[in-house]
């Protein structure tokens, strides 16, 4: 099932994808969660219904007629992972890390997957990561790489954006990678039932229909369930956290001279089973 946040009529709502179409959910079950992560926790006791209605019912609004949205807007936590595919481990230089190396992004950085990424005013250094992205569908601690799956609700497309000067001007990457609207998410949650294995998905970015990235999720240092297990290791992880699983080599920081995104770039993100987030950069405004 692949499930969104949209607007329509200006009005945010929580849908279901089906065909070319935007099935309202609250409009079909009022006493469902009207907010994605309040869904995700409830989700064990709604879904048999929300799949019947999926399965019986026409769309509200064809899906070109809404704006998609972060299908989760708002996360608590947003956590990334550096260096964990090995061909971008090679093309930056670095050794394969024995230890997963995890930096945070602000919750303010999360962006529609159609809306501008902006280029800041701070820097012309602006780089894409497209990336597997895994949206927690439970609170939990110490879970082992085993159980991992369990605690899966779904995965979504998403752009690393990245302010690479910012970033590597200390050892903590947060502030270059904390940007506002610098990660993208969506187009939509496809829940984890639909994909089955996330490591056997065809992951690409294209600049200007040039393509950059072009590797599968088979090639993760760190495999998702693995990261999950670390992650759970310090953190309670609670519903709708979203994280990133890291980028394969073609970032334009690795290119010679380095190729940075400029405004009118338009940078897509393309991973198999998922779907696809595409975003024009736009010059930041001043405030």
């Amino acid at each position: 099932m692949k499930l969104v946040t949209y607007s329509y009529h200006n009005n945010v709502k929580l849908g279901a994808i089906k065909s070319d179409g935007v099935i309202d959910l609250r409009k079909r079950i009022p006493a469902l969660p009207g907010e994605m992560i309040a869904l995700i926790e409830k989700w064990d006791d709604v879904r048999s219904k929300v799949e019947e209605l999926v399965e019986e019912s026409e769309p509200d609004a064809p899906l070109d007629d809404v704006r998609l949205m972060a299908p989760v807007t708002r996360p608590g936590k947003v956590m990334a992972i550096g260096l964990n595919y090995a061909d971008h481990i090679k093309e930056t230089g670095q050794q394969t890390p024995k230890h997963q190396i995890w930096f945070s992004k602000a919750v303010t950085s999360i962006n529609g997957p159609f809306d501008p990424i902006e280029l800041p005013l701070a820097s012309k250094m602006i780089d894409y990561e497209a990336e597997l992205v895994v949206i927690v569908g439970k609170r939990c601690k110490h879970v082992a790489a085993e159980c991992a799956v369990e605690v899966v609700f779904g995965y979504c497309a998403g752009n690393d954006v990245s302010v690479r000067d910012w970033q590597m001007r200390t050892p903590q990457w947060v502030l270059g990678k904390s940007f506002d609207t610098h990660a993208p998410i969506g187009p939509w949650i496809v829940t984890a039932d639909e994909i089955g294995d996330p490591h056997t998905l065809g992951i690409r970015c294209l600049v200007n229909g040039e393509l950059r990235q072009n590797s599968n999720t088979k090639y993760l240092v760190f495999s998702v369930f693995d990261q999950i297990a670390h992650l759970s290791t310090a953190m309670t992880l609670e519903p709708g956290d979203t994280i990133f699983t890291g980028t394969p080599g073609g970032v334009g920081l690795a290119m010679n001279p380095p190729q940075w995104l400029s405004e009118g770039d338009r940078v897509r993100v393309e991973i198999d089973q998922i779907g696809a987030i595409e975003a024009v950069m736009r010059a930041e405004a001043t405030r």
